[in-house]
């Protein structure tokens, strides 16, 4: 739990007694590779911070293929954030791409920490923005360049997921097949 403690820290000040009240709040949850957090159509009802593992955020387009939006290693927090806040379903499927370790806060939780704890909705906030600024960087980055560069600098930014992770669902993040990642590594080795 204390990586949770210490990655909201990063982010804003909590005294000892809102440190013990948020633990006293978590439970843990493991996941086993395949496993959904959360499926689209479905409200979520809790939010989670990756202990251990990877978890990445997808979705099926009307013809059935597979997209990944982003992925969620250790010391990240998962949810849709917009679904959770308003209580309408998610619009991605989470999915468990290995074994994981969760922290879990249920909404009830969530929100009584909200009410309770002086500066978690600035805390929480900066965390949202944080990783909402890392996704349009990623995104904006993806969208100006070709597949060779956008598999190094996925490379350059998460070294120790692809080792971890399906070739395949790195070829779905990057927006192109598996043959030509295949192809892209062969020309870089």
């Amino acid at each position: 739990m204390d990586e949770l403690i210490n990655y909201m820290l990063q982010f804003g000040h909590l005294n000892t007694q809102q440190i013990a009240l948020i633990k006293q709040k978590l439970k843990e949850v493991n996941l086993k590779r395949g496993d959904y957090f959360s499926i689209a159509g479905k409200v979520p009802h809790q939010v989670g911070f990756v202990n251990e593992g990877i978890l990445r955020v997808c979705y099926y387009n009307k013809d059935g293929e597979e997209f990944t939006y982003c992925f969620m290693p250790e010391n990240r927090f998962v949810v849709d954030y917009n679904a959770f806040i308003n209580e309408v379903p998610c619009t991605k499927y989470v999915e468990a791409l290995t074994d994981c370790k969760l922290y879990i806060f249920s909404r009830a939780d969530f929100i009584e920490l909200s009410n309770t704890i002086i500066g978690w909705d600035m805390i929480i906030s900066k965390i949202m923005s944080a990783a909402m600024m890392r996704k349009v960087s990623d995104t904006n980055r993806m969208l100006n360049e070709d597949a060779t560069n956008r598999y190094l600098h996925f490379m350059e930014r998460n070294p120790d997921l692809v080792n971890r992770i399906p070739l395949s669902i790195v070829a779905s993040y990057l927006g192109i097949t598996q043959s030509s990642l295949s192809r892209i590594r062969k020309n870089l080795s």
